[in-house]
């Protein structure tokens, strides 16, 4: 005991859990037969082990949640002459021929297998891949599994790389492998699909009781949810009478059961968190309102009935007695920056500082400029803190901070060096929060005593997943445009339109309007073959636009030459702005209409939807012009024509999501969150509410987690929010 970390409490907001010390745990852990080491399984050893760590399975309990990607129904494999093309077919057969074929005047390789049961043939064709490894698996007279979409050509059924399964035995008695449903799992060379069944069918035999959950069992009969190990004995291996349709989409009661667990341990972490927000001392910030209502006189527009929603949700948040924590989502161009600054007011006529955070200077300086214009009138003293404020300027913007001095400080990470102390700071302000992880949440707010929390994405979320990832946040949503935004058209060119591209920016720029030119490297890289901003402003300016004034903007460039090439943009003595991905956010030019974005195919759905934000900001129609490569993915095929057919954010955000997956989208591993080894955050919505209902159910009725059925939720707490507690413990 003595040998156990001093550690008993763990406190999410001040709702404290006493849960037990971290190191006593592992050490119960250790005896723990799911944690077993996998080359200690009978039939793995130390060589498979080594494959299996391939896969990230390092234990039993890893492998158990090892699920299979994919199901095939072999209760009836289908004679060959019965395969239709246009449909995903599995058969058996055996190989009457292999090798290399030569397509296109012998400029194209293919490794081809002929395959025959007696009944008819089907080529099986590999376009890539190892042709030693291919030619030495699939010799004349071997048996196999082929499963795969089947087309025709040149008057023959053929299937392009097959799922391909080697038979080895009678069929008739291998019950494991065939006259069932069959799961298929992701391989890894020299690991194969009946190796990893006959391990996992060990390991479900040896290993399955083991497994349990510690949900309470009335929520269990609520959700009518099978038994935890049974769930895992169903989706590795199916039984009889399973829908083979609702196993590949992970709709069974088993995939069920096993997500429902991953997403409800998310949500009570979630909901612990939002309990002890909401059980903090904060400011109550009561105005009246007269310096925000000095602001609205001098703007030269409306609000938006959206905008003006959400700002009244915001007053409500800043009068109650704990702190504001909440996120406010829009897509580009919806005003997030006028609310944020009218919010700042606010908290400034109460005698209190703020702090707005951005992820880059450029965008910072954007901030200051355009809101040192509004607030000089009103007497509001601002103040940009970035890395490139240095020496005495930097000490002497300390100490006004310190004093109170200054009233709104816009910066980047530099606000939150430990160097850096308000005076009364009341609110915190993060933009572009999908840029920072909770981490540099919590500490921006530390500099005050518990200041009231204001974050904002222009990546769009639909409601529930934002309520999710941002669990311990209130949301808001500005869903309407500005009047007057005009209409963005999208269109991608290939590499041989280049000319044309050049001609379409030019009959832009005569016209009195400006352009952009974005690339996704500063300098020339040796390792990929991209056209950089340097290299290619120089190229502009000289060879292709020498009528008109080019200007460079990236990241490596001094904090005023950045300034100076912004401000001579937006005066338009500059016509076409070459630059990296710094313009991503925060750039507000009205005068651009157009944009070409080089490489296009290397940018991500929700990237290019920002970068086009920059455009269509005037009275003009814009044009965004996305310039790929021939050779580009199908993904990136993909994400491209999404570009061309919606300017929706909402609707770019769904296919990001679906083609990225959370993880990648949200910054998962960034933010904070538990890593989900089955649940998928889009796919499984509607269990996702599901589970988050029943976890701030159980919250609301035992807050602190004591009641006798629920002592075993401490630890699965604990073990799934290892390595990220900070998430529940600042805010």
């Amino acid at each position: 005991m003595d040998s156990c970390l001093r550690r008993n409490d763990f406190i999410y907001g001040n709702s404290i859990l006493a849960l037990e010390q971290i190191d006593c745990m592992q050490s119960h852990h250790s005896k723990n037969r799911l944690l077993t080491p996998i080359q200690y399984v009978k039939g793995v050893g130390p060589k498979l082990a080594k494959l299996f760590e391939k896969k990230g399975i390092l234990t039993v309990e890893d492998a158990l949640y090892f699920l299979p990607r994919c199901y095939e129904d072999r209760s009836n494999l289908k004679k060959i002459s019965e395969i239709k093309a246009g449909r995903k077919e599995t058969g058996f057969g055996e190989i009457l021929l292999s090798g290399i074929a030569y397509y296109q005047n012998k400029k194209k390789r293919v490794f081809e297998a002929v395959v025959g049961d007696g009944s008819g043939t089907i080529t099986l064709k590999w376009f890539r891949g190892n042709e030693r490894y291919l030619r030495d698996r699939f010799k004349k007279g071997h048996q196999l599994i082929f499963s795969g979409e089947v087309r025709w050509f040149n008057y023959q059924r053929e299937i392009h790389h097959p799922d391909v399964e080697l038979v080895d035995g009678d069929i008739e008695k291998d019950y494991l492998n065939f006259k069932r449903i069959v799961p298929i799992y992701s391989e890894t060379e020299g690991l194969f699909q009946r190796t990893l069944r006959r391990l996992m069918k060990t390991i479900l035999d040896g290993y399955a009781d083991e497994l349990s959950s510690p949900i309470p069992q009335e929520i269990v009969e609520r959700q009518d949810l099978i038994d935890f190990s049974e769930a895992f004995r169903r989706v590795h291996f199916p039984p009889e009478g399973e829908s083979i349709d609702v196993l590949n989409t992970q709709r069974s009661d088993g995939h069920r059961r096993i997500i429902f667990d991953e997403f409800f341990f998310l949500e009570l972490g979630m909901a612990l968190k939002k309990r002890g927000v909401a059980l903090e001392t904060g400011i109550s910030f009561r105005t009246e309102g007269y310096l925000p209502q000095r602001l609205l006189n001098q703007l030269s527009f409306k609000l938006t009935r959206a905008q003006e929603r959400v700002l009244a949700e915001i007053r409500e948040d800043l009068e109650k007695p704990h702190p504001m924590n909440r996120l406010i989502q829009g897509d580009v161009g919806s005003g997030k920056t006028v609310v944020a600054l009218l919010t700042c007011l606010y908290v400034v006529e109460c005698g209190y500082q703020a702090a707005i955070m951005a992820p880059t200077e450029v965008l910072t300086e954007q901030h200051f400029l355009n809101l040192h214009q509004w607030l000089d009138p009103l007497g509001v003293k601002v103040a940009l803190l970035t890395s490139s404020v240095k020496g005495s300027e930097r000490e002497d913007l300390y100490q006004r901070i310190r004093n109170g001095d200054v009233q709104l400080v816009i910066g980047t990470h530099a606000v939150i060096q430990e160097a850096v102390e308000f005076n009364r700071l009341g609110l915190a302000i993060i933009d572009e929060q999908h840029k920072f992880g909770v981490v540099q949440r919590g500490l921006l707010k530390k500099k005050g005593g518990n200041p009231d929390v204001l974050v904002m994405t222009a990546t769009p979320i639909p409601r529930t997943l934002a309520m999710t990832i941002y669990g311990d946040l209130d949301v808001s949503i500005i869903d309407e445009m500005p009047p007057g935004r005009m209409p963005v058209e999208t269109k991608v060119f290939p590499e041989s339109a280049r000319a044309k591209v050049y001609r379409i920016v030019e009959e832009e720029v005569r016209k009195g309007r400006q352009a952009f030119v974005v690339y996704p490297l500063v300098e020339e890289s040796e390792k990929l073959d991209l056209r950089d901003a340097t290299r290619m402003a120089e190229h502009l300016q000289k060879e292709v636009f020498p009528d008109f004034r080019i200007g460079l903007l990236h990241g490596r460039m001094k904090s005023d030459e950045k300034e100076a090439i912004m401000m001579e943009f937006k005066e338009g003595r500059i016509q076409i702005l070459v630059a990296t991905t710094v313009i991503e956010v925060g750039i507000d030019i009205p005068n651009a209409s157009a944009m070409v974005v080089e490489h296009a195919e290397r940018f991500g759905l929700s990237q290019l939807h920002q970068l086009r934000g920059r455009i269509g900001r005037g009275r003009y129609p814009s044009k965004c012009i996305l310039l790929a490569q021939y050779r580009s993915s199908e993904e990136a095929k993909v994400r491209l024509r999404a570009m061309e057919k919606t300017t929706d954010g909402f609707k770019i955000a769904e296919e990001d999501l679906a083609l990225r997956g959370p993880g990648e989208f949200f910054g998962i591993r960034q933010s904070g969150l538990p890593d989900f080894r089955v649940a998928h955050i889009i796919r499984d919505t509607p269990i996702l509410i599901e589970a988050r209902k029943e976890a701030f159910r159980l919250i609301q009725e035992d807050p602190d987690l004591i009641h006798a059925s629920h002592a075993g939720l401490k630890d699965i707490l604990i073990k799934r929010w290892k390595g990220r507690m900070e998430l529940a413990t600042i805010g």
